[in-house]
């Protein structure tokens, strides 16, 4: 038998929460969810195009089948967990992400007509960690404990 941690069984499993519909996963479980997700997607996915030609508004309600988007939706315990739909506006507030950190993970822009679920995953996993700042604030916390 192998040890896992219930963190690991969570992004593995189908694992549906019982209750009132209150989250059970943190931001960094879902967006890693969503990023082993996006890892196990058969097939292409697409950006949304032009996300900063549109207002805030507009914005959210774009989505559409073959996203990212589309994947994360498709997957039952982020589903359970309350994503509501496959609109950028549901997943920014679910994934709580800001409008910023949506265009970088999102818009044809950011990937010259290349995006691949894999580079998408990879961009979730970097927002999970907490991004640069996070990084350098938990090195510095490290070398002050060492010194």
């Amino acid at each position: 038998m192998k040890y896992a941690s219930l963190v690991e069984i969570r992004l593995r499993a189908d694992v549906v929460p019982l209750g009132d519909g209150v989250r059970s996963l943190s931001r960094r479980e879902r967006l890693e969810r969503w990023a082993a997700a996006l890892e196990q997607h058969q097939g292409h996915v697409r950006p949304l195009i032009m996300i900063e030609s549109y207002s805030r508004r507009e914005r959210r309600n774009l989505g559409g089948k073959g996203t990212p988007l589309a994947v994360a939706f498709a997957d039952p315990v982020l589903r359970a967990e309350g994503l509501r739909s496959d609109s950028l506006g549901d997943a920014m507030n679910f994934f709580e992400l800001g409008h910023g950190q949506a265009h970088r993970l999102l818009c044809d822009c950011r990937y010259s007509g290349t995006m691949t679920a894999a580079a998408v995953a990879a961009r979730l996993r970097f927002i999970a960690k907490g991004g640069i700042i996070r990084r350098i604030w938990d090195w510095g916390m490290r070398c002050s404990a060492t010194s």
